[in-house]
């Protein structure tokens, strides 16, 4: 397999974290959606990361499709989510509000360096949704006990909210000057602590 993408892309680097959990072996191919736009565009049209290549030429688009691939792959009994049932759908809803938070703040990193003139309107409306999405994982994280957030196991909700975390805290570190989300950002600190967190890692640079 062949993985398209920076990891300092929090999509791109929650697929890298699973692959490597789940012991599958892949090519990196580090390629920018902005440097190596002609490299990706054969293989994913919409140039966009992550893209994951399959042996048999088949091309996946998008984290969630390619996790729900990986996850197939690996078989029930190492699945990092539930397989069904109102445990299933609150591990997906806190992966779509860690990468919509994701998505928000790459939105804000886009605003910010590609246009002369910035919409404050946006700018404000972006930092909301991010701040309030931080409140409601903080308050879901803080009302559980166990070491991650649904088991004792790490599972595909801790990595998307950590690499989400972690993407947003350096591209935007103003918004985390306050202390209210204590829980969330111990959270994510601890999974960042994890060996295989700390070999698929790439600091934040933002496009030019």
């Amino acid at each position: 397999m062949i993985l398209i993408g920076q990891y300092d892309s929090p999509f791109v680097r929650r697929v890298a974290i699973a692959l490597s959990l789940y012991g599958m072996a892949y090519e990196h191919r580090p390629w920018s959606v902005f440097g190596d736009a002609e490299q990706i565009a054969p293989f994913n049209p919409l140039i966009r990361v992550p893209t994951l290549v399959l042996d048999s030429g088949d091309v996946l688009i998008e984290s969630a499709m390619i996790l729900d691939y990986l996850d197939e792959q690996a078989g029930e009994a190492r699945v990092m989510i539930a397989s069904q049932g109102k445990e299933r759908r609150e591990a997906l809803k806190v992966c779509a509000l860690a990468t919509g938070l994701a998505d928000k703040a790459v939105a804000l990193v886009y605003e910010r360096v590609l246009h002369e003139q910035k919409s404050q309107t946006w700018v404000t409306r972006c930092t909301g949704q991010v701040e309030r999405v931080l409140d409601v994982l903080e308050a879901n994280r803080a009302a559980r006990a166990t070491p991650y957030w649904f088991s004792d196991a790490i599972g595909h909700a801790d990595i998307a909210v950590a690499c989400a975390l972690r993407f947003a805290r350096e591209a935007h570190p103003s918004i985390f000057t306050s202390t209210r989300w204590p829980t969330l950002i111990g959270h994510a600190d601890r999974c960042e602590a994890l060996p295989v967190f700390q070999q698929i890692v790439q600091p934040f640079n933002p496009p030019n």
